[in-house]
Protein backbone atom coordinates (compact mmCIF):
# COMPACT_ATOMS: atom_id res chain seq x y z
CA UNK A 1 0.00 0.00 0.00
CA UNK A 2 1.21 3.70 -0.85
CA UNK A 3 0.05 6.62 1.49
CA UNK A 4 0.99 10.31 0.19
CA UNK A 5 -0.12 12.53 2.87
CA UNK A 6 -0.12 16.01 1.68
CA UNK A 7 0.12 19.80 3.29
CA UNK A 8 -1.81 18.73 6.34
CA UNK A 9 -3.32 21.20 8.68
CA UNK A 10 -4.98 21.11 11.59
CA UNK A 11 -6.15 23.15 14.71
CA UNK A 12 -7.54 22.49 17.98
CA UNK A 13 -9.34 26.01 18.61
CA UNK A 14 -6.53 28.41 18.44
CA UNK A 15 -3.89 26.21 18.82
CA UNK A 16 -2.50 25.16 15.45
CA UNK A 17 -0.84 21.58 15.85
CA UNK A 18 0.07 21.15 11.94
CA UNK A 19 0.79 23.41 9.79
CA UNK A 20 1.26 21.82 6.04
CA UNK A 21 2.11 18.43 7.49
CA UNK A 22 3.42 15.36 4.77
CA UNK A 23 4.20 11.96 4.33
CA UNK A 24 4.91 9.72 1.41
CA UNK A 25 5.17 6.11 2.78
CA UNK A 26 5.77 3.10 -0.19
CA UNK A 27 5.14 -0.16 0.06
CA UNK A 28 6.95 -2.34 1.70
CA UNK A 29 9.30 -0.28 3.58
CA UNK A 30 9.78 1.11 7.30
CA UNK A 31 9.52 4.48 7.72
CA UNK A 32 10.63 6.53 10.14
CA UNK A 33 8.24 9.60 11.37
CA UNK A 34 10.93 11.76 13.45
CA UNK A 35 10.79 14.98 15.35
CA UNK A 36 10.13 16.20 18.77
CA UNK A 37 7.80 15.87 21.33
CA UNK A 38 5.04 18.17 19.83
CA UNK A 39 6.18 18.32 16.49
CA UNK A 40 2.90 16.79 15.43
CA UNK A 41 4.17 13.13 14.23
CA UNK A 42 0.84 11.25 16.24
CA UNK A 43 -1.25 13.88 15.59
CA UNK A 44 -0.65 13.30 11.92
CA UNK A 45 -0.80 9.64 11.98
CA UNK A 46 -4.31 10.03 14.11
CA UNK A 47 -5.28 12.17 10.68
CA UNK A 48 -4.29 9.54 8.45
CA UNK A 49 -6.75 6.42 10.53
CA UNK A 50 -9.63 8.70 11.29
CA UNK A 51 -8.96 9.71 14.77
CA UNK A 52 -9.04 13.56 14.17
CA UNK A 53 -10.55 15.16 11.18
CA UNK A 54 -8.05 17.36 8.69
CA UNK A 55 -8.64 20.92 8.47
CA UNK A 56 -7.34 20.85 4.84
CA UNK A 57 -4.45 19.18 2.55
CA UNK A 58 -5.24 15.51 0.96
CA UNK A 59 -4.44 11.93 1.99
CA UNK A 60 -3.70 9.88 -0.90
CA UNK A 61 -4.08 5.73 -0.94
CA UNK A 62 -3.08 4.04 -4.02
CA UNK A 63 -3.47 7.13 -5.60
CA UNK A 64 -6.95 7.69 -4.48
CA UNK A 65 -8.19 10.36 -2.33
CA UNK A 66 -9.26 8.61 1.46
CA UNK A 67 -10.84 9.80 4.16
CA UNK A 68 -11.59 7.52 7.18
CA UNK A 69 -14.22 8.04 9.48
CA UNK A 70 -12.34 6.35 12.70
CA UNK A 71 -9.64 4.06 13.64
CA UNK A 72 -11.92 0.55 12.88
CA UNK A 73 -12.68 1.77 9.00
CA UNK A 74 -9.11 2.80 8.61
CA UNK A 75 -8.11 -0.99 10.22
CA UNK A 76 -10.35 -2.39 7.84
CA UNK A 77 -8.70 -0.61 4.97
CA UNK A 78 -5.88 -2.41 5.97
CA UNK A 79 -3.98 0.43 8.58
CA UNK A 80 -3.89 -0.23 11.70
CA UNK A 81 -1.87 2.42 14.49
CA UNK A 82 -0.56 0.75 17.74
CA UNK A 83 -0.82 4.05 20.10
CA UNK A 84 2.23 5.02 22.93
CA UNK A 85 -0.73 5.00 25.05
CA UNK A 86 -1.65 1.14 25.52
CA UNK A 87 -5.00 0.43 24.29
CA UNK A 88 -5.47 -2.44 26.68
CA UNK A 89 -8.54 -3.65 29.57
CA UNK A 90 -6.35 -4.20 32.50
CA UNK A 91 -9.36 -6.15 33.97
CA UNK A 92 -9.27 -8.95 31.28
CA UNK A 93 -6.98 -11.58 30.24
CA UNK A 94 -4.36 -11.49 27.46
CA UNK A 95 -6.18 -13.70 25.31
CA UNK A 96 -9.62 -11.47 25.90
CA UNK A 97 -7.46 -8.51 25.11
CA UNK A 98 -5.93 -9.83 21.41
CA UNK A 99 -9.38 -10.95 20.68
CA UNK A 100 -11.76 -8.18 22.05
CA UNK A 101 -14.39 -7.52 18.99
CA UNK A 102 -12.85 -10.11 16.82
CA UNK A 103 -13.86 -13.14 19.03
CA UNK A 104 -13.59 -16.84 17.20
CA UNK A 105 -17.22 -17.91 17.96
CA UNK A 106 -19.09 -20.84 16.86
CA UNK A 107 -22.70 -21.14 14.51
CA UNK A 108 -24.24 -21.14 18.20
CA UNK A 109 -22.01 -17.45 19.46
CA UNK A 110 -20.61 -19.58 22.13
CA UNK A 111 -16.71 -18.21 22.02
CA UNK A 112 -13.77 -21.05 20.67
CA UNK A 113 -11.66 -20.58 23.56
CA UNK A 114 -9.45 -23.18 22.88
CA UNK A 115 -8.92 -22.22 19.41
CA UNK A 116 -8.60 -18.34 20.84
CA UNK A 117 -5.83 -19.68 23.63
CA UNK A 118 -3.89 -21.45 20.38
CA UNK A 119 -3.91 -18.66 18.15
CA UNK A 120 -2.57 -16.33 20.57
CA UNK A 121 -0.09 -18.50 22.03
CA UNK A 122 0.68 -18.79 18.07
CA UNK A 123 1.12 -15.14 18.20
CA UNK A 124 2.94 -14.59 21.12
CA UNK A 125 5.77 -16.88 19.70
CA UNK A 126 6.30 -15.36 17.00
CA UNK A 127 7.58 -12.32 19.17
CA UNK A 128 8.77 -15.15 21.81
CA UNK A 129 6.79 -13.75 24.50
CA UNK A 130 6.31 -16.41 26.92
CA UNK A 131 2.88 -15.40 28.30
CA UNK A 132 -0.16 -17.65 29.26
CA UNK A 133 -3.17 -16.11 27.47
CA UNK A 134 -5.25 -16.33 30.78
CA UNK A 135 -3.10 -13.82 32.31
CA UNK A 136 -4.45 -10.89 33.28
CA UNK A 137 -3.25 -7.45 32.19
CA UNK A 138 -2.94 -5.69 34.86
CA UNK A 139 -0.49 -8.54 36.76
CA UNK A 140 1.89 -7.53 33.39
CA UNK A 141 4.77 -5.05 33.11
CA UNK A 142 4.82 -1.75 30.69
CA UNK A 143 6.94 -4.05 28.67
CA UNK A 144 4.70 -6.73 28.39
CA UNK A 145 1.65 -4.91 27.53
CA UNK A 146 3.55 -3.66 25.11
CA UNK A 147 4.27 -6.72 23.47
CA UNK A 148 0.37 -7.80 23.70
CA UNK A 149 0.01 -4.57 21.59
CA UNK A 150 2.45 -5.92 19.03
CA UNK A 151 0.92 -9.47 19.11
CA UNK A 152 -2.75 -7.80 17.77
CA UNK A 153 -1.64 -6.26 15.26
CA UNK A 154 -0.52 -9.52 13.98
CA UNK A 155 -3.03 -11.17 13.95
CA UNK A 156 -4.67 -9.40 11.39
CA UNK A 157 -4.25 -8.86 8.43
CA UNK A 158 -3.03 -5.10 7.38
CA UNK A 159 -0.79 -3.54 5.23
CA UNK A 160 0.16 -0.59 6.76
CA UNK A 161 0.77 -0.55 10.80
CA UNK A 162 1.73 2.68 12.33
CA UNK A 163 4.07 2.29 15.62
CA UNK A 164 4.54 5.10 17.93
CA UNK A 165 7.35 4.61 20.18
CA UNK A 166 7.44 0.47 20.32
CA UNK A 167 10.47 0.18 22.17
CA UNK A 168 10.11 2.26 24.42
CA UNK A 169 9.47 -0.03 27.61
CA UNK A 170 11.19 -3.23 25.63
CA UNK A 171 13.73 -4.90 27.03
CA UNK A 172 16.95 -5.60 24.16
CA UNK A 173 15.83 -9.03 23.77
CA UNK A 174 12.25 -8.37 23.37
CA UNK A 175 13.57 -5.20 20.79
CA UNK A 176 15.88 -7.86 18.82
CA UNK A 177 12.49 -10.18 18.54
CA UNK A 178 9.99 -7.31 17.67
CA UNK A 179 12.71 -6.09 14.78
CA UNK A 180 13.00 -9.54 12.88
CA UNK A 181 8.85 -9.83 12.89
CA UNK A 182 9.17 -6.02 11.10
CA UNK A 183 11.92 -7.79 8.97
CA UNK A 184 9.41 -10.45 7.62
CA UNK A 185 6.24 -7.93 7.66
CA UNK A 186 8.47 -5.64 5.63
CA UNK A 187 9.48 -8.86 3.09
CA UNK A 188 5.47 -9.69 3.16
CA UNK A 189 4.79 -6.34 1.27
CA UNK A 190 3.21 -4.60 4.34
CA UNK A 191 4.84 -1.00 5.22
CA UNK A 192 5.58 0.11 8.83
CA UNK A 193 5.49 3.91 9.97
CA UNK A 194 7.77 3.86 12.89
CA UNK A 195 7.72 6.58 15.29
CA UNK A 196 10.85 6.71 17.78
CA UNK A 197 13.28 9.08 19.40
CA UNK A 198 15.93 6.51 19.95
CA UNK A 199 18.55 7.04 16.84
CA UNK A 200 20.09 3.53 16.94
CA UNK A 201 17.06 1.87 16.02
CA UNK A 202 15.85 4.22 13.33
CA UNK A 203 19.06 3.90 11.66
CA UNK A 204 19.04 -0.36 12.12
CA UNK A 205 16.08 -1.43 11.00
CA UNK A 206 14.41 2.29 8.76
CA UNK A 207 14.74 2.64 5.14
CA UNK A 208 13.63 6.37 4.69
CA UNK A 209 12.90 9.06 7.65
CA UNK A 210 10.76 12.37 7.28
CA UNK A 211 11.29 15.00 9.91
CA UNK A 212 8.87 16.98 11.62
CA UNK A 213 9.25 20.36 13.38
CA UNK A 214 6.49 22.14 15.22
CA UNK A 215 3.87 20.64 13.13
CA UNK A 216 5.71 21.26 9.58
CA UNK A 217 7.12 19.17 7.14
CA UNK A 218 11.00 19.48 7.41
CA UNK A 219 12.53 16.81 4.75
CA UNK A 220 12.64 13.36 4.48
CA UNK A 221 16.45 11.35 3.94
CA UNK A 222 17.18 8.03 2.91
CA UNK A 223 18.82 6.27 5.35
CA UNK A 224 22.33 6.11 3.68
CA UNK A 225 22.45 10.03 3.00
CA UNK A 226 21.63 11.37 6.53
CA UNK A 227 23.75 11.04 9.64
CA UNK A 228 22.40 11.10 13.81
CA UNK A 229 23.84 15.26 13.69
CA UNK A 230 21.77 16.31 10.68
CA UNK A 231 18.01 14.36 11.93
CA UNK A 232 18.76 16.41 15.33
CA UNK A 233 19.37 19.53 13.27
CA UNK A 234 16.31 19.11 11.60
CA UNK A 235 14.60 18.20 14.15
CA UNK A 236 15.35 21.10 16.95
CA UNK A 237 16.72 23.62 14.31
CA UNK A 238 19.97 23.59 15.86
CA UNK A 239 22.95 21.28 16.71
CA UNK A 240 22.85 19.35 20.03
CA UNK A 241 26.67 19.21 20.79
CA UNK A 242 27.72 15.72 23.49
CA UNK A 243 24.90 13.26 23.81
CA UNK A 244 25.23 12.95 26.99
CA UNK A 245 27.01 15.95 29.00
CA UNK A 246 29.85 16.00 30.72
CA UNK A 247 29.96 14.89 35.02
CA UNK A 248 31.42 16.38 37.63
CA UNK A 249 31.51 14.00 40.04
CA UNK A 250 31.83 15.19 43.28
CA UNK A 251 30.52 11.82 45.23
CA UNK A 252 29.66 12.91 49.17
CA UNK A 253 28.87 10.49 52.20
CA UNK A 254 26.85 7.23 51.79
CA UNK A 255 22.73 8.60 52.07
CA UNK A 256 20.77 5.65 51.48
CA UNK A 257 21.36 1.95 52.22
CA UNK A 258 19.64 -0.96 51.74
CA UNK A 259 20.21 -4.09 53.28
CA UNK A 260 19.16 -7.82 52.72
CA UNK A 261 15.98 -6.62 52.01
CA UNK A 262 13.47 -9.13 50.43
CA UNK A 263 9.85 -10.04 49.54
CA UNK A 264 8.68 -13.27 48.47
CA UNK A 265 8.52 -13.72 44.97
CA UNK A 266 10.07 -10.93 43.83
CA UNK A 267 13.55 -9.98 44.92
CA UNK A 268 15.75 -11.35 47.60
CA UNK A 269 19.24 -10.72 49.45
CA UNK A 270 18.86 -6.86 47.94
CA UNK A 271 22.11 -5.03 49.36
CA UNK A 272 23.72 -1.47 47.88
CA UNK A 273 24.68 2.16 48.74
CA UNK A 274 24.23 4.85 47.41
CA UNK A 275 25.94 8.42 47.78
CA UNK A 276 25.48 11.99 47.63
CA UNK A 277 25.97 13.61 44.40
CA UNK A 278 26.12 9.91 43.02
CA UNK A 279 23.89 8.95 39.89
CA UNK A 280 23.70 4.83 40.40
CA UNK A 281 22.48 3.05 37.15
CA UNK A 282 19.94 -0.07 37.90
CA UNK A 283 20.37 -2.72 35.05
CA UNK A 284 18.89 -5.65 34.08
CA UNK A 285 16.12 -7.66 31.75
CA UNK A 286 12.37 -7.46 32.13
CA UNK A 287 11.08 -8.83 35.03
CA UNK A 288 14.51 -9.10 36.64
CA UNK A 289 12.84 -7.08 39.82
CA UNK A 290 14.36 -3.87 39.03
CA UNK A 291 10.96 -1.99 39.55
CA UNK A 292 9.75 -4.31 41.98
CA UNK A 293 12.80 -3.41 43.94
CA UNK A 294 12.33 0.62 43.40
CA UNK A 295 8.86 0.37 44.85
CA UNK A 296 8.97 -1.81 47.55
CA UNK A 297 11.63 0.67 48.81
CA UNK A 298 9.21 4.07 48.20
CA UNK A 299 6.45 2.04 50.01
CA UNK A 300 4.08 0.72 47.38
CA UNK A 301 4.78 -2.75 47.88
CA UNK A 302 6.44 -2.95 51.53
CA UNK A 303 9.58 -5.30 51.47
CA UNK A 304 9.21 -8.20 54.34
CA UNK A 305 12.62 -8.80 55.28
CA UNK A 306 15.91 -6.46 55.73
CA UNK A 307 16.22 -2.60 56.96
CA UNK A 308 16.68 0.63 54.79
CA UNK A 309 19.04 3.63 56.46
CA UNK A 310 18.85 7.38 55.46
CA UNK A 311 22.21 9.70 56.57
CA UNK A 312 23.21 6.55 58.98
CA UNK A 313 19.29 6.25 60.31
CA UNK A 314 17.41 3.19 60.32
CA UNK A 315 13.71 4.20 58.93
CA UNK A 316 10.70 1.82 58.30
CA UNK A 317 9.05 2.47 55.21
CA UNK A 318 5.41 0.91 54.95
CA UNK A 319 3.61 3.31 52.38
CA UNK A 320 4.68 5.99 50.29
CA UNK A 321 3.98 8.65 52.52
CA UNK A 322 6.58 7.26 55.04
CA UNK A 323 8.94 7.27 52.27
CA UNK A 324 8.30 11.21 50.52
CA UNK A 325 8.66 11.86 55.10
CA UNK A 326 12.23 10.77 54.55
CA UNK A 327 13.27 12.58 51.95
CA UNK A 328 12.50 10.12 48.97
CA UNK A 329 10.90 10.49 45.66
CA UNK A 330 9.78 8.68 42.93
CA UNK A 331 9.56 9.25 39.30
CA UNK A 332 7.53 6.43 38.01
CA UNK A 333 8.09 4.41 34.12
CA UNK A 334 4.54 4.24 33.61
CA UNK A 335 3.63 8.25 33.73
CA UNK A 336 0.17 7.86 32.91
CA UNK A 337 -1.26 5.51 34.87
CA UNK A 338 1.00 6.14 38.35
CA UNK A 339 2.65 9.10 37.79
CA UNK A 340 0.23 11.85 36.89
CA UNK A 341 -3.51 12.70 36.92
CA UNK A 342 -4.25 13.56 32.98
CA UNK A 343 -7.51 14.95 33.27
CA UNK A 344 -6.07 17.54 35.77
CA UNK A 345 -3.49 20.84 35.24
CA UNK A 346 -0.09 21.00 35.36
CA UNK A 347 -0.85 23.53 38.31
CA UNK A 348 -2.33 20.41 40.16
CA UNK A 349 -0.21 17.55 39.46
CA UNK A 350 2.78 19.84 40.53
CA UNK A 351 0.38 21.08 43.87
CA UNK A 352 -0.11 17.69 44.77
CA UNK A 353 3.39 16.87 46.01
CA UNK A 354 4.27 20.08 47.03
CA UNK A 355 1.48 20.84 49.47
CA UNK A 356 3.05 21.45 52.83
CA UNK A 357 5.18 24.41 50.79
CA UNK A 358 2.10 26.09 49.23
CA UNK A 359 -0.47 26.24 51.95
CA UNK A 360 -0.67 27.87 55.47
CA UNK A 361 -2.80 26.01 57.76
CA UNK A 362 -4.42 23.75 55.53
CA UNK A 363 -5.14 26.26 53.92
CA UNK A 364 -3.80 26.85 49.79
CA UNK A 365 -2.02 29.88 49.32
CA UNK A 366 -2.80 30.25 45.44
CA UNK A 367 -0.39 33.05 44.95
CA UNK A 368 2.15 30.27 45.82
CA UNK A 369 0.78 27.16 43.77
CA UNK A 370 1.07 29.85 40.70
CA UNK A 371 4.49 30.66 41.67
CA UNK A 372 5.45 26.98 41.69
CA UNK A 373 3.71 25.56 38.92
CA UNK A 374 4.91 28.67 36.76
CA UNK A 375 8.40 27.88 38.16
CA UNK A 376 7.96 24.29 36.75
CA UNK A 377 6.90 25.15 33.52
CA UNK A 378 9.78 28.12 33.23
CA UNK A 379 12.69 25.10 34.41
CA UNK A 380 11.86 22.19 32.47
CA UNK A 381 10.71 23.90 28.90
CA UNK A 382 7.27 22.61 29.32
CA UNK A 383 5.32 23.29 25.99
CA UNK A 384 2.11 24.64 26.97
CA UNK A 385 -0.48 27.38 26.99
CA UNK A 386 -0.13 28.36 31.08
CA UNK A 387 -0.33 26.33 34.03
CA UNK A 388 -4.00 25.40 33.22
CA UNK A 389 -2.92 23.37 30.84
CA UNK A 390 -4.34 20.24 31.08
CA UNK A 391 -1.45 17.50 31.72
CA UNK A 392 -3.65 14.95 29.27
CA UNK A 393 -3.20 17.46 26.32
CA UNK A 394 0.59 17.09 26.40
CA UNK A 395 2.83 15.91 24.64
CA UNK A 396 4.87 12.45 25.78
CA UNK A 397 7.89 14.74 26.51
CA UNK A 398 6.48 17.54 28.64
CA UNK A 399 4.22 14.94 30.26
CA UNK A 400 7.52 13.56 31.66
CA UNK A 401 8.49 16.96 32.66
CA UNK A 402 5.22 17.58 34.64
CA UNK A 403 6.79 14.15 36.52
CA UNK A 404 10.20 15.39 36.82
CA UNK A 405 8.86 18.84 37.98
CA UNK A 406 6.38 18.30 40.59
CA UNK A 407 9.17 15.47 42.11
CA UNK A 408 12.13 17.75 41.85
CA UNK A 409 10.31 21.10 43.55
CA UNK A 410 9.59 18.86 46.56
CA UNK A 411 13.93 18.84 47.08
CA UNK A 412 14.36 15.26 47.72
CA UNK A 413 17.65 14.24 49.30
CA UNK A 414 17.34 10.45 47.54
CA UNK A 415 15.50 10.51 43.57
CA UNK A 416 14.45 7.31 42.03
CA UNK A 417 14.14 7.41 38.56
CA UNK A 418 12.31 4.55 36.66
CA UNK A 419 12.90 4.95 32.92
CA UNK A 420 13.12 8.95 32.75
CA UNK A 421 13.52 9.05 29.15
CA UNK A 422 11.17 6.63 28.15
CA UNK A 423 8.97 7.58 24.77
CA UNK A 424 10.95 11.31 25.37
CA UNK A 425 12.42 12.99 22.31
CA UNK A 426 16.38 13.96 22.10
CA UNK A 427 16.24 17.42 22.44
CA UNK A 428 14.34 16.41 26.15
CA UNK A 429 16.32 14.18 26.87
CA UNK A 430 19.41 16.64 26.69
CA UNK A 431 17.55 18.47 29.33
CA UNK A 432 16.42 15.30 31.48
CA UNK A 433 20.19 14.58 31.55
CA UNK A 434 21.01 18.00 32.51
CA UNK A 435 18.42 18.09 35.61
CA UNK A 436 20.11 14.79 36.26
CA UNK A 437 23.55 16.57 36.53
CA UNK A 438 22.34 19.56 38.72
CA UNK A 439 20.39 17.63 41.23
CA UNK A 440 23.67 15.34 41.83
CA UNK A 441 25.95 18.37 41.67
CA UNK A 442 23.45 19.88 44.61
CA UNK A 443 24.10 16.51 46.42
CA UNK A 444 20.94 14.50 45.39
CA UNK A 445 21.31 10.78 45.82
CA UNK A 446 20.21 9.47 42.53
CA UNK A 447 18.90 5.84 41.35
CA UNK A 448 18.36 5.36 37.79
CA UNK A 449 16.41 2.62 36.20
CA UNK A 450 16.62 2.47 32.04
CA UNK A 451 16.56 -0.38 29.44
CA UNK A 452 18.48 2.10 27.47
CA UNK A 453 22.37 0.86 27.47
CA UNK A 454 24.02 4.03 26.55
CA UNK A 455 22.10 6.23 28.53
CA UNK A 456 23.18 3.86 31.97
CA UNK A 457 26.64 4.39 30.53
CA UNK A 458 26.92 7.67 29.45
CA UNK A 459 25.15 8.78 33.12
CA UNK A 460 25.74 6.63 35.87
CA UNK A 461 28.79 6.52 38.44
CA UNK A 462 28.14 2.73 38.84
CA UNK A 463 25.72 0.48 37.73
CA UNK A 464 24.21 -2.42 39.58
CA UNK A 465 22.83 -4.96 37.39
CA UNK A 466 19.69 -7.33 38.60
CA UNK A 467 18.90 -10.88 37.43
CA UNK A 468 16.21 -12.73 38.88
CA UNK A 469 15.62 -10.53 42.17
CA UNK A 470 19.18 -10.55 42.96
CA UNK A 471 21.69 -7.96 42.62
CA UNK A 472 24.56 -9.79 39.89
CA UNK A 473 26.79 -7.31 40.52
CA UNK A 474 27.78 -3.09 40.89
CA UNK A 475 30.51 -2.05 37.89
CA UNK A 476 32.40 1.40 38.10
CA UNK A 477 33.35 3.40 35.12
CA UNK A 478 36.07 1.80 34.56
CA UNK A 479 34.39 -1.90 34.50
CA UNK A 480 30.81 -0.88 32.95
CA UNK A 481 30.31 -1.95 29.38
CA UNK A 482 27.74 -3.14 27.52
CA UNK A 483 29.44 -7.10 27.45
CA UNK A 484 29.69 -6.74 31.24
CA UNK A 485 26.54 -5.68 31.83
CA UNK A 486 24.33 -8.27 29.75
CA UNK A 487 26.87 -10.90 30.77
CA UNK A 488 25.48 -10.10 34.72
CA UNK A 489 21.95 -9.24 33.60
CA UNK A 490 21.90 -12.76 32.37
CA UNK A 491 23.15 -14.38 35.03
CA UNK A 492 26.62 -15.15 34.14
CA UNK A 493 29.98 -13.90 36.15
CA UNK A 494 32.94 -11.26 35.05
Amino acid sequence: MQIVMKDIQKSFGSNQVLTGASLDLREGEVHALMGENGAGKSTLMKILTGVYTKDSGHILVNGKEMTFKGAKEAEENGILFIHQELNVLYDLTVEENLFLNKEIKSRFGFCKSKEMQKKAKEALDILGVDIPPKTIMSTLSVGQQQMIEICKALMLEVQVIIMDEPTAALTETETEALFKVIQNLKSKGVSIVYISHRMEEIFQICDRITVMRDGQYIGTRSIEETNMNELVKMMIGREIGERYPQRESKIGDVVFEAENLGLDGKFQDVSFKVHAGEVLGVSGLMGAGRTEIMQSIFGNIPYQRGSIKIEGNEVHIKKPKDAIRYGIGFITEDRKIEGLMLDKSIRENISLTNLEAISSHSFLKKEKEKEFSQKGIEDFNIKCFGEETLTGNLSGGNQQKVVLAKWILKNPKILILDEPTRGVDIGAKKEIYNVINALAKRGVAIIMISSELPELLGMSDRIMVVWEGKITGVLGKKEANQENIMTLATGGRI
